[in-house]
């Protein structure tokens, strides 16, 4: 059975998720969700209301590939994407000059340590849609329950098995597909800033 991953982004500014090409990719920070997601299971990006007051819907995306072991830096298909922001140099990574995304101080965070970069995997997906700043928090009116579990949702990860909730998050994913013809509905949120981190305060995992 699928999972089903939720949290808040306090950035919105094309570097995670990245949208390019008909492709949105998880690639830096999210560590965690990065690490244990699988093919097929579904992420939702609300805004924090650091970046939006009413914690409006981003993005919703189904995995469709993964990048393990740091392969999404060194591919050549993913070299011109936005958050492509590390390169190897023999067995280390580093941090490419001039990327727009992060600096030298989030690698360790973004992609693990030397030698073993435990946290290097990249989420791929083909099969999404992404709002940015049209997005909406329409779904409140219709999914009190997930109104309630964004509106609670504190610092670090959380796992529900909520089966009332899960049911309201497959039914906003449905909608969103069946009302959402476009892959890509809104513009980024804000203008990139060199250096910004995508850390947020809270992160909220729905998992079986």
């Amino acid at each position: 059975m699928a999972r089903i991953y939720f949290y808040k982004l306090t950035t919105d500014d094309g570097g995670a998720p990245c949208v390019q090409d008909g492709l949105l990719s998880l690639a830096i920070c999210k560590p965690m969700i990065r690490g244990t997601a699988e093919v097929g299971d579904l992420i939702f990006g609300f805004a924090a209301k650091s970046l939006h007051a009413d914690n409006r819907l981003l993005y919703v995306a189904r995995v469709t590939d993964k990048a393990p072991n740091g392969d999404y830096y060194t591919t050549a298909k993913f070299a011109r994407r936005e958050d492509c922001i590390y390169e190897r140099s023999g067995n280390r990574f580093l941090w490419r000059q001039g990327a727009l995304h992060h600096g030298l101080t989030h690698l360790a965070h973004d992609l693990g340590e030397h030698p073993y970069y435990a946290k290097a995997t990249v989420l791929l997906s083909e099969d999404f849609r992404y709002f940015g700043k049209k997005g909406s928090d329409d779904y409140k009116a219709r999914y009190p329950l997930i109104k309630d579990a964004l509106e609670k949702l504190g610092q670090g990860h959380r796992v529900h098995h909520d089966e009332p909730l899960r049911m309201e998050l497959l039914d906003l994913g449905r909608r969103v597909w069946k009302e959402t013809r476009q892959m890509v509905a809104g513009e980024q949120t804000t203008e990139c800033r060199r250096g910004a981190c995508h850390r947020g305060r809270s992160c909220g995992v729905l998992e079986d």
